[in-house]
């Protein structure tokens, strides 16, 4: 909930009085656990979808066009980065997200995904490029998806690497509902790699006839966040449903988690979809959202900045425009809250920086980077 103008201009004369005058623009939001105010830190982003920290204190953004920005101290930097890999930008595909290595001081490899375009139509890939000044180099393509489709929608796409360095990139199942289900198909799955883009010799399917090695999970829709969660290692994600039935995982190996077989969703035009919301041998989701909120973004909040909020995992929201703070006890969500309602427009992604704060991106045509900090009560 905002704070009434009489108690916002009190809380500028506040950080006045105190020497810290807030920025320009600030939003004073007073949530269930903390209170905080939001910060623009770079507009005129085109449709935003990742953002990635890097130890020297840049930050890099992609758009969906193509382009990868850099904002450096608070400026986004006026030309883009060059030698980005050539992107399928229509509709729902683009260059997608974007994560540097884990050890990424020592060797320099930043890692994409993105819709790429073929003779047959577009796919989901992965590439990897060291940052030489304002351009990438040494450029390697570390996988594509062979669920070609000359469609626009159901990329994935998401990318995180667990505490073994093992990379997850999630695929969309790109609109092709049952092949979510066979093996043969990168549609609707989780993939893991090597950080160099083999095939890791313990993956589940690695010895099934007929199945695609890279294959890690499968029966997912639309995956479009992703997060290792940090005590447990687990990697969590969460996908679209159709009308209804968004889900959040914790991708495990070998499971089918049921799409289209089962969902608590149902198709557009109100038809139910499979054979209802259980199966044995299906996984169920940890929570799913009905009506959906269409999420985009994962991240657990593990600084300390706002201590009330430590081990919360935050969830943007595309079709509500809000950003969701779920609070956890093991692997079970006990509480929700939504916060910034309407206030930025369609929340695309949410990290924690390397300062302690959260950051949102808003997939906008003047999309926006917003930083949220505490405010003392």
């Amino acid at each position: 909930m905002m704070f009434p103008p009489s108690r916002f201009l009190f809380a500028l004369a506040f950080f006045a009085a105190i020497g810290l005058a807030a920025p320009a623009g600030a939003q004073t939001v007073k949530s269930q656990k903390a209170t905080f105010r939001t910060v623009e830190v770079a507009n005129g982003l085109a449709h935003p979808w990742a953002l990635a920290f890097l130890p020297d204190g840049r930050m890099l953004v992609s758009e969906r066009s193509g382009r990868l920005r850099v904002i450096v101290d608070g400026r986004l930097q006026a030309a883009p980065i060059s030698g980005t890999p050539k992107v399928f930008a229509r509709n729902q595909g683009g260059l997608l997200d974007v994560v540097p290595h884990p050890d990424y001081a020592q060797n320099g490899w930043i890692y994409f995904s993105y819709a790429a375009e073929s003779v047959s139509g577009a796919h989901t890939a992965v590439a990897r490029a060291r940052l030489d000044g304002n351009r990438l180099v040494n450029l390697e393509i570390l996988f594509k998806a062979n669920n070609l489709s000359g469609g626009g929608v159901h990329f994935g796409s998401r990318l995180a690497f667990d505490s073994d360095g093992k990379l997850y990139v999630t695929v969309g199942e790109r609109g092709d509902l049952d092949r979510a289900q066979e093996l043969d198909s990168h549609n609707g799955t989780t993939v893991r790699l090597n950080d160099d883009g083999s095939v890791p010799e313990d993956n589940p399917f690695l010895k099934t006839a007929g199945a695609l090695p890279e294959i890690f999970s499968y029966g997912h829709r639309n995956p479009q966040g992703m997060a290792r969660h940090p005590d447990t290692g687990a990697v969590w994600l969460h996908e679209h449903g159709p009308q209804g039935g968004d889900e959040i995982n914790i991708v495990s190996a070998g499971i089918n988690y049921g799409w289209p077989v089962i969902t608590y969703g149902r198709s557009y035009t109100g038809f139910s979809i499979g054979e209802g919301s259980s199966k044995p041998g299906l996984a169920q989701p940890i929570l799913h959202w009905t009506p959906s909120i269409a999420p985009s973004g994962m991240a657990f909040y593990t600084g300390d900045k706002f201590p009330a909020w430590r081990g919360n995992l935050f969830v943007g929201s595309l079709k509500f425009r809000h950003l969701v703070r779920l609070e956890l006890d093991g692997e079970r969500v006990v509480r929700q809250e939504r916060l910034l309602e309407g206030a930025f427009g369609r929340v695309r992604d949410v990290r924690q920086g390397p300062d302690g704060f959260l950051y949102i991106l808003t997939d906008e045509s003047d999309g926006a980077l917003i930083r949220l900090e505490p405010v003392s009560n």
